[in-house]
């Protein structure tokens, strides 16, 4: 059995197919990873919701921010529905089976045998992974539980920028997903900075990429994520960054978890959108 991570599709349907055959995926065999923000911006993201929820057991995604973006639409928070792409997957006739489908899927997962951790953006510097697993389990069961429509309608905002253990209710739920589903960059107080969305070396001084944390407390963890596609790929400080930027004309990155050592496959990607106000 193979198990790969892929990172963010955003609904370039073509270049997943193209990417699958490259590596023989058997959904009888193997097992796919994806690092979240399936929909949005890209030409055919129903039918990448399609493909994805249809493998079944076989494959699973984190949930991105763009993926939030249909869910908030689809319980009647319509702010950031600007994307005919999910508009095409709300109208579907299926629309109900995918949107529950993806408002099931976790915000974290954690591997113990494989040794690694999978999240879209990031993790804050105060957690260590057995917390950060308890922080996601609690928006997760907002999210499948009667509570989602009041989340979505709470959901959007920059504020609080720090954690502490004492956050309650939607300050507390909206920090963690942030962290899970938008951060880039924190400063060494750990205040996220939600705004800086350029490579390293772009952002604002006293700001630094949140996994160069000198005192990250999930330092020892092997980490896997996306939603940076101006990072490329990426292996240091025991994290794999796999949002290639297939969007933008990159490459969509598979890579394979079951071996001796991380091994990256790259599918080349004509990209649907020009480089241009990327989050």
């Amino acid at each position: 059995m193979a198990v790969y991570a892929i990172g963010d599709i955003q609904g370039c349907y073509d270049e997943l197919q193209q990417l699958l055959e490259r590596i023989d995926f058997d959904a009888q065999r193997d097992r796919l990873w994806f690092a979240g923000d399936l929909v949005n911006r890209g030409p055919k993201s129903l039918e990448t919701l399609r493909l994805i929820k249809g493998l079944g057991e076989a494959a699973f995604s984190v949930l991105g921010n763009h993926d939030l973006h249909l869910l908030a639409a689809y319980n009647g928070n319509k702010k950031r529905l600007k994307e005919d792409g999910l508009k095409a997957i709300l109208k579907a006739k299926d629309s109900d089976e995918l949107c529950g489908w993806l408002q099931s899927q976790p915000l974290l997962h954690r591997d113990r045998e494989l040794g690694f951790s999978l999240v879209h953006a990031g993790l804050p510097p105060q957690w260590d992974i057995d917390q950060a697993s308890h922080c996601a389990r609690e928006v997760e069961e907002i999210l499948r539980g009667d509570g989602a429509k009041e989340y979505f309608r709470n959901m959007y905002g920059n504020e609080p920028r720090m954690w502490k253990d004492s956050l309650k209710g939607m300050e507390r739920q909206r920090f963690i997903t942030n962290c899970f589903t938008r951060m880039r960059y924190c400063d060494f107080r750990g205040r996220l900075a939600l705004k800086e969305k350029g490579k390293p070396g772009s952002q604002r001084v006293g700001y630094y990429p949140w996994f160069k944390m000198p005192e990250r407390k999930t330092r020892s963890q092997r980490i896997i994520f996306g939603h940076w596609s101006t990072l490329g790929y990426l292996n240091q400080h025991n994290v794999w960054a796999i949002d290639s930027g297939c969007l933008w004309g990159g490459q969509l990155t598979a890579l394979r978890l079951d071996g001796d050592k991380p091994t990256p496959i790259f599918q080349p990607c004509l990209g649907a959108m020009k480089p241009k106000g990327k989050s």
